[in-house]
């Protein structure tokens, strides 16, 4: 399935100079849609996932059907003000600001092994960061998946130590 056909190139969005790579023409697409969880799914079935973590807004979109694939619970990993119980929070640096992401304390247990998720890596801080936030309770990172890499960001390169997989590489 060519996937890169369902997604729309916005000039200067969200600020001048910045290509972005709008993927809701594929999230409104029930075969694209379908096809690039079940993909994903595929390729991490063999990794002995015990949770899927994903990554506000749009990683949230994929990673739960993810994981009802994989037959695993699901992680959310949101924004500052979302999450209701205690939690652990890391603040870093975007391309333009800094950020901030959060996850409850007791959502992963020490050695469970979590597949993380979400729609695209750009420069890899917000991967990085949920990264650090899943090994902090303890978990074991068994990869990384995402819909879209923008591989001229080099967001990889922050992700080193974990394998990554996506569906559509943008150089």
């Amino acid at each position: 399935m060519d996937l890169k056909s369902y997604i729309r190139s916005i000039p200067d969005f969200p600020q001048k100079g910045v290509l972005f790579r709008d993927l809701t023409p594929l999230m409104g697409n029930a075969e694209a849609l379908n096809y690039s969880v079940k993909s994903i799914a595929e390729f991490f079935k063999d990794k002995h996932v015990d949770k899927v973590a994903a990554i506000e807004a749009r990683g949230l979109i994929f990673g739960a059907p993810i994981a009802m694939l994989l037959n695993v619970g699901f992680v959310p990993v949101r924004k500052p003000g979302k999450l209701p119980f205690e939690l652990i929070r890391k603040e870093f640096q975007l391309e333009y600001g800094m950020s901030i992401l959060e996850i409850h304390k007791d959502a992963i247990r020490k050695g469970e092994k979590v597949l993380m998720i979400d729609d695209l890596l750009a420069t890899g801080g917000t991967a990085l960061a949920a990264s650090q936030l899943i090994e902090s309770l303890g978990g074991e990172i068994v990869g990384w998946g995402f819909v879209v890499i923008l591989k001229d960001l080099k967001g990889e390169e922050k992700l080193t130590k974990y394998p990554v997989f996506s569906l559509i590489n943008f150089e």
